[in-house]
Formats: structure tokens, sequence, C-alpha cells
């Protein structure tokens, strides 16, 4: 096996073309460089180099070898310097779980952020539910999730990303768009009701079921994303609970009521990571995640 040493001393030979004027760039006498080159091509098992008296010259291994050294050197001598920033956190990976509805919400600025605080390190993302990504996490192959409650506090970390209210959407020109009062129970009662499943989207489920007395007879559609939710909504299928963020998909002909009673943080996001992590990119960005936005 060859050293970087023997490397080096072979590139400047190489370029050089002179073993005395190569010796001097290394700071080194000629012979010992000479014997560098021979233990070089004797790991090798090849000839890199015809030299007489006169001139040096490349082989044409020699030159297939010059290209792979220089590659090498430059790992080599960049290698520290990685591995010190990946060790402060200045570089690295972080892998990223969210759920569809944090995707139109709190994904983009907390990306954002991250691109400014930390603009080397790598991002890979992963749509999940909320039960998918603490399993994930706790598997090794995430390192952060953008998660509804509840989760176990001895287990994750959190930071809390985005506390909002339930609203209503409804049809554009709807009847309940008249109102000039939040809506109630009785005024939802001889509507179409669009509802989350209770099973894929358990959490806005419940919220919505604690919210509002729920008459499941209203019940014509059960799905468990909020984007296909407010694509019904808008095609006149009925009304549906949603975030107050969904207005950020702007998706026309629906509008966006609020409903009688809701604390204004009913509907939450938080950013877990499992204690104890020794990601030091991760490490280095949750420092800064309260920075990212307050409740609305």
């Amino acid at each position: 096996m060859y050293t970087l040493e023997q490397a080096r001393s072979f590139i400047a030979v190489a370029e050089e073309l002179h073993f005395g004027r190569a010796a001097a760039r290394l700071n080194m006498t000629q012979p010992p460089l000479s014997r560098q080159i021979q233990k070089l091509e004797k790991a090798i098992g090849v000839e890199l180099m015809e030299r007489d008296n006169r001139r040096v010259l490349l082989t044409a291994a020699g030159s297939a070898f010059l290209v792979e050294a220089r590659r090498l050197i430059v790992a080599a001598d960049r290698a520290p310097h990685t591995a010190r920033r990946i060790a402060t956190g200045k570089a690295g990976m972080v892998r990223i779980g969210y759920t569809a509805a944090s995707g139109f919400s709190v994904l983009s600025p907390l990306l954002s952020e991250l691109g400014q605080i930390l603009p080397e390190v790598e991002v890979d993302l992963q749509e999940r539910v909320t039960l998918e990504q603490m399993d994930a996490l706790l598997d090794g192959e995430q390192d952060l999730g953008l998660v509804r409650p509840p989760f176990d506090p001895d287990i994750f970390d959190s930071r809390r990303l985005l506390a909002e209210t339930l609203c209503l959407a409804v049809p554009r020109g709807h009847e309940l768009t008249k109102l000039d009062c939040p809506v109630t129970a009785r005024d939802l009662n001889k509507f179409p009701l669009i509802m989350h499943s209770p099973t894929t989207a358990k959490y806005f489920y419940d919220l919505a079921v604690r919210a509002m007395e729920i008459d499941h007879h209203n019940v014509v559609h059960t799905v468990g994303q909020i984007v296909t939710m407010v694509a019904l909504v808008a095609a006149g299928r009925g009304v549906a609970f949603v975030p107050a963020s969904t207005r950020m998909l702007g998706i026309d002909g629906v509008s966006y009521l609020p409903i009688e009673g809701l604390a204004p943080d009913t509907v939450q996001i938080h950013a877990i990571w499992v204690r104890g992590t020794r990601n030091p990119a991760l490490q280095r960005f949750v420092e800064k995640i309260p920075l990212l936005s307050g409740s609305t």
C-alpha cells in the first residue's frame, strides 16, 4: 500500500518532470525522493515513469495515476476540514419528516431558516404522518419531525412552531358566510359535512368533535388529507373543519369562517427530535428553531 507522502512526491515529479526541481519544491534532497517513487511503483506494481540522466517521462500508467493522485490529495487535504465542519454542525445532513399539513404551513419557513443558518447542510425530506415519524425518529431513520401532539416528552425534545385556530371552510357565497358571528353547532346542522377520517386523520377528527357536536348523518365524505377536503369544499360538496393556515393553499372558491368558542392555539405543529441526539447539524439548528415564527 502506498502513502500520501509517496503520492505527493509523485505529483511533484510528474509536474516538474525533473527530480532536482521536484526535490527543491518538496524541501528535500533528490535521493530520498527517488526512493519514494521507487516504493510507490513497487506498491502499485507498475512503472509510472521513464527516466534517465537527461529526462523524465510519464508512462501511460503514470499519466492515469497522476489524475487519481491529484484527486486523492485534494480529498485528503479537504477531509480534516470537512470533519471539523461536521463535528461543529456546520455541515452534514438533517433528515426531516413532515405531515401534509405542515408541508404548506411551516415547512417552507423552516427550510429557509435552515438554509440561512447552515447553508452547507444537506436536507433530506420525507412526508409521513405523525405516528410514522415518531417510529422513524426512534429507529434512527429521521432526525427531525414536524408533527401534531401528543408525543412523549420523556423521549422527544420539542419546539412549538405553529399554533392556530380551527375554522370552517365553506364554498364561496355559502349561506353561512352571511352570518355576522362565529359558526355554532346549530348553524351547521343542516349542511353536508366533509369530515376527517378518524383513523388516518385522527388528530383533526378529535379536534373537530371536541370543538362542536357533530351530526354524523350529515357527513357526506370522509377523507384523510386537508388538501382533498378543501378541494371538495371548493366543488360545493360540503363544509369542513380545517386549520387556519389552510388559506395558504390558495384554493379558489373557498371562504374560511370562525367557529364559536375555539382558542387561538387549538391546532399545533411541533418540531420534535429524540432526546440526546448526536447529530451536530441538528443540534446546531434546533437552537434556532424558536426564532422561526410566533403563534398565529
